[in-house]
């Protein structure tokens, strides 16, 4: 080693003994500490208990709890049934599912069995009152039919999963912040949408339209299932206290606590495999989605955002067009008329009833359509 090298190895050293650092390093550092600061979330935070107290009591059902929800999804059927967004709005802000969720999430995070088992059954239970609501409704009603907004609210992409992330976060932060968490929460519901895809999959069901019904039931699954993934993760951020006491006998052994950090590492990658799987189908039907909105069809009769739809609600899609066809008439000899003709292909046959979902699709955005043809290819 050269004499400069020696020397400017002292130097350094004699620099790291004294505390004294290189104005790069200097800045990088200041720069760490300024972004720690800024995105710190543990400021402002409520007290654990609170927070817990929080969580729980928002997953507990009540008579007035179930009314609020019967009375939000009356509300959300008028607004689907009639494209009226300010029912559908309105719905959102005083439906109490969001509770549940985030009561999930908080048992999830916790490893808190019996809170995330008890949430669970909760939201299975007012699944069944919204499903039950939400189908008498449309049975009863003169004039319900297939909507643009039960359309929107049945077709899952990664839109709605991107949503329910940064809405479930959302949600995390403002139920554990030291303010109340009112009109935040309410901001999360509007965002995150829960309501509206249980009203459409109620539809599907009175529609005795089984496609329309499992596409909406699995956008509402997205939107439940990202929401308490992102909640969970604000949880674990905080450092919220897992259940050591895994026997309730009111004792914490050593072995319970390695037992109970065991437990979460194990079940947070079950977790994260288990989303993402249930995310595959949403991520091919918007595979499909963006295919379809690339395709060079001609927008007449709407036909773009009509095969947008199609390539997320109707199976194998391909290829969607529209237009006038002159056609011969069977009683005169020589003469025609014009008809209005839309044509869907796809890669497998279709069924009755997802035909007649996709039929009732582009009559939406296609007046005085005359008949829609299905091929194979």
């Amino acid at each position: 080693m050269d004499r400069d090298a020696m020397r400017q190895k002292y130097i350094e050293r004699h620099r790291r003994r004294h505390g004294q650092r290189p104005a790069a390093d200097v800045a990088l550092r200041e720069t760490q500490r300024f972004l720690r600061r800024v995105f710190n979330i543990r400021e402002g935070r409520a007290p654990y208990h609170v927070i817990r107290k929080r969580f729980v009591n928002g997953a507990r059902l009540t008579g007035t709890h179930l009314c609020i929800l019967i009375v939000a999804m009356v509300i959300a059927c008028i607004g689907l049934d009639t494209d009226s967004q300010i029912a559908i709005v309105g719905a959102m802000l005083i439906c109490p599912i969001m509770g549940s969720v985030l009561a999930i999430a908080y048992g999830t995070a916790t490893l808190d069995r019996p809170l995330a088992r008890d949430a669970v059954a909760g939201l299975l239970l007012q699944m069944v009152f919204c499903l039950i609501t939400s189908t008498i409704y449309f049975k009863l009603s003169p004039v319900a039919g297939m909507t643009a907004a039960i359309a929107d609210n049945s077709t899952p992409t990664v839109w709605n999963l991107l949503l329910a992330l940064v809405g479930g976060f959302a949600g995390g932060l403002g139920m554990s912040r030291d303010q109340e968490p009112a009109t935040l929460i309410s901001g999360v519901a509007v965002a995150t949408a829960l309501m509206p895809p249980l009203c459409a999959a109620g539809y599907g069901i009175a529609a005795a339209d089984l496609t329309l019904f499992l596409s909406a039931l699995y956008e509402f699954g997205i939107n439940v299932v990202f929401i308490a993934l992102s909640a969970e993760v604000v949880l674990l951020l905080l450092r919220v206290p897992l259940k050591r006491d895994l026997n309730d006998d009111g004792i914490v052994t050593e072995a319970e606590d390695a037992q109970a950090q065991a437990r979460s590492r194990t079940l947070r990658s079950r977790i994260v495999l288990a989303t993402v799987v249930f995310a595959l189908p949403c991520i091919m039907l918007t595979s499909n989605l963006v295919k379809a909105a690339d395709d060079a069809t001609p927008d007449s009769f709407g036909a773009a955002s009509t095969a947008e739809e199609l390539a997320v609600v109707c199976p194998g899609f391909k290829e969607y067009t529209v237009g006038m066809r002159t056609r011969a008439d069977a009683e005169g000899a020589g003469t025609t008329h014009e008809e209005l003709v839309a044509r869907v292909v796809t890669d497998a046959e279709l069924s009755a009833d997802e035909q007649n979902t996709v039929r009732k699709l582009i009559e939406l955005d296609v007046e005085g359509l005359d008949r829609v043809e299905f091929s194979v290819e």
